[in-house]
């Protein structure tokens, strides 16, 4: 037995003393950073508020320097990349200044109190009208479409009054008439990224809708703000771009478009949070006398007439021991106002019938195929203000619970004929995007692939998993749009995939567990 191991032992120091041996190391050599056939000694980084680094709702230094355009940059540099400048932010406050002037609508950004997304205290200190001396790598403007990218004086303060003009692009622009595509131009980058078109969809999804379908129409000066761009105007502003940025020999890359109704922001809120405990607030008996109250004296009475008029699957009785769903507006039913009307006036009266007949006209109960869009969370039984109401007047109790007794409005959620509109959009901006990758020679990022993996199965690194759950799933900020440090790194993985697969470059990934989730208070 000793024998035994005194001969393991010796097979064991024997063993030791090979891997200790470096000639004789049989440790796979790591693979040097290489470019391969693409140049990164000028990288421009071309886009809307993803490019820029935007998260939490604003756009702040910290954000910025965990964009994936900058984490790219610094991967580049070890294969010959150069400096990478970025228009920083003043503070990680986020917000900007209007001539010293805080706009509630650039408001400073999200964190995590405990309970619910919430601003960070203290003063904004961006100022727009402080101009920023360039030429900047970083050329991501948050809320730009892909027509303003090559539309002259989008960086001119004067535009700002009249919506021609971008603030974020105010700041740094290369002149009051240039253009983002000219300022990256003029650097004569060698390497680009272009990852835009969100925005061409996305204003018209967060407002639920309230825009139009601008399909057809060639002119984007007539756009409205939430409009979804024509994609004939898309495919021509974006093939132009990638002309421009080849023209000289310059490689790329580009993304493609995650259809965005996959994104926390149109997923958190359920259709169906209506149960006897929340209608009741915190009793559960009390939350089942007021749906028996409600079935009694609202939905009962509505499910009558509207099945009178041929029109009963718009409304349901509520249940007290299911989760029930909430009351919207459906502007694409029938008005059934003047019918409904007319069958309550000999009950009701003339007036309150009529208030009937406007307020649930074309209201219907959401189904799953619904998108609630993430700022109702906190509306859902408020009492809506004459602005929001739709009707020009706060209504009267007990029909003023949003949701509940009054219907949600047409900026609270998605029907699916709105979001059929975004899904044909997206998908006709991709079949350009992957198009003009094929005709340019350029790496090809799927994002739409890997937005579909976070949703469902998620993406497992190390001892950790990326979802696209809102808050607790890591990918995404508390915006519910634009994704958290950590998504952004695992989006800058993904491009440099792409960017190896394409031009046989050795660029390495990032380490996903360096980048934070979410951001504390204080940065």
């Amino acid at each position: 037995m000793k024998k035994n191991i005194k001969w393991l032992l010796l097979v064991s120091l024997t063993f030791m003393a090979a891997c200790n041996n470096d000639d004789d190391n049989n440790t796979p050599e790591e693979v040097p950073v290489t470019p391969g056939s693409a140049v990164f000694t000028k990288y421009v980084a071309l886009g809307d508020s993803f490019a820029a680094g935007y998260s939490d709702n604003s756009l702040f230094k910290k954000g910025q320097e965990n964009g994936y355009a900058n984490i790219l940059s610094q991967q580049f540099a070890a294969a010959g990349g150069g400096t990478f400048t970025i228009p920083y932010a003043n503070d990680n406050i986020g917000g900007l200044l209007f001539g010293g002037q805080v706009n509630p609508a650039f408001g400073p950004r999200l964190y995590f109190n405990g309970t619910a997304p919430f601003p960070v205290s203290g003063v904004p200190t961006t100022e727009v009208m402080t101009h920023l001396t360039g030429p900047f790598n970083n050329l991501g403007v948050p809320g730009a479409k892909s027509f303003h990218l090559v539309a002259s004086g989008y960086g001119n303060p004067a535009g700002l009054a009249i919506g021609a003009a971008n603030p974020y692009f105010v700041r740094f622009a290369s002149s009051t008439s240039t253009s983002v595509l000219a300022d990256a131009l003029i650097q004569t980058p060698t390497f680009f990224s272009l990852f835009i078109g969100g925005n061409d969809v996305l204003s018209y999804a967060t407002s639920g809708g309230v825009g139009k379908d601008q399909k057809g129409n060639p002119n984007p000066a007539t756009y409205g703000s939430n409009d979804i761009t024509d994609p004939a105007v898309f495919a021509n502003v974006y093939s132009s771009m990638a002309t421009a940025l080849t023209a000289n020999g310059a490689k790329g890359v580009v993304a493609n478009l995650p259809y965005i109704t996959a994104l926390p922001y149109f997923t958190t809120v359920p259709y169906n949070p209506l149960t006897a405990k929340s209608i009741g607030l915190n009793n559960e008996e009390v939350g089942k006398a007021t749906i028996k109250a409600l079935n009694a004296q609202l939905y009962g009475p509505l499910k009558q007439v509207l099945t009178a008029l041929g029109a009963g699957d718009r409304i349901n009785l509520l249940s007290e021991t299911a989760s029930n769903p909430v009351l919207i507006k459906d502007e694409s039913l029938p008005n059934l106002g003047t019918q409904l009307a007319q069958a309550f006036a000999p009950t009701l009266g003339a007036q309150t019938a009529g208030f009937y007949g406007a307020v649930f006209g074309q209201a219907r109960q959401a189904t799953a195929a619904d998108l609630v869009v993430l700022p109702v969370r906190t509306v859902i039984g408020t009492v809506p203000s004459a602005a929001d109401s739709g009707i020009g007047m706060i209504p009267p109790a007990p029909l003023d619970k949003f949701g509940i007794t009054f219907p949600l409005q047409d900026k609270h959620v998605l029907i699916p004929t709105e979001s059929a509109e975004i899904k044909k959009a997206t998908d006709a901006y991709n079949a350009t995007i992957a198009a003009v990758a094929t005709e340019k020679g350029l790496a090809f990022v799927d994002t739409r692939a890997v937005l579909t993996q976070l949703a469902s199965t998620g993406i497992k690194f190390g001892n950790f998993s990326l979802t696209s759950a809102y808050v607790t799933g890591g990918a995404f900020s508390l915006d519910g749009i634009h994704p958290s440090a950590r998504g952004y790194a695992l989006i800058s993985n993904i491009f440099v995939d792409a960017i190896n697969a394409k031009y046989g470059s050795t660029l390495r990934h990032v380490d996903l567990s360096v980048y934070p989730s979410q951001y504390p208070k204080s940065l």
